[in-house]
């Protein structure tokens, strides 16, 4: 087996670089929802892993149980925050696995094996 060219590696990670730009502002803008109770609470939130939208339906709120309230909106936030996560380790995946470079396939996180 043959050493990788260097010119070639260089090549590729510069290739990967700048798609790894393009993805990250791609996920910047996709949304991922995540929502508790049966749908009583749904959180939105961006690629970035910032929560951007929390609804409540009206009638949870009209019926006052405040630590149920609290503890749906957490639920919610969390699964939208992990469906973000998992859609932008697959993104990372197939990036990584489209360019053909050696050991990059198995980089954990949306941003490499140390996370954002």
């Amino acid at each position: 087996m043959t050493p990788p060219d260097f010119k070639d590696l260089l090549s590729k990670a510069q290739q990967m670089q700048g798609r790894l730009a393009d993805m990250q502002r791609e996920l910047a803008a996709r949304r991922f929802e995540g929502s508790a109770g049966g749908g009583m609470v749904t959180a939105v939130a961006s690629g970035e892993l910032r929560v951007v939208e929390i609804h409540i339906e009206p009638g949870l709120v009209s019926g006052g149980d405040r630590e149920m309230i609290q503890d749906l909106c957490a639920a919610a936030v969390n699964a939208a925050l992990a469906n973000a996560q998992q859609g932008a380790q697959e993104e990372m995946q197939r990036l990584t696995g489209s360019l053909g470079i050696p050991g990059l396939g198995g980089l954990g996180g949306p941003f490499g094996a140390g996370g954002p």
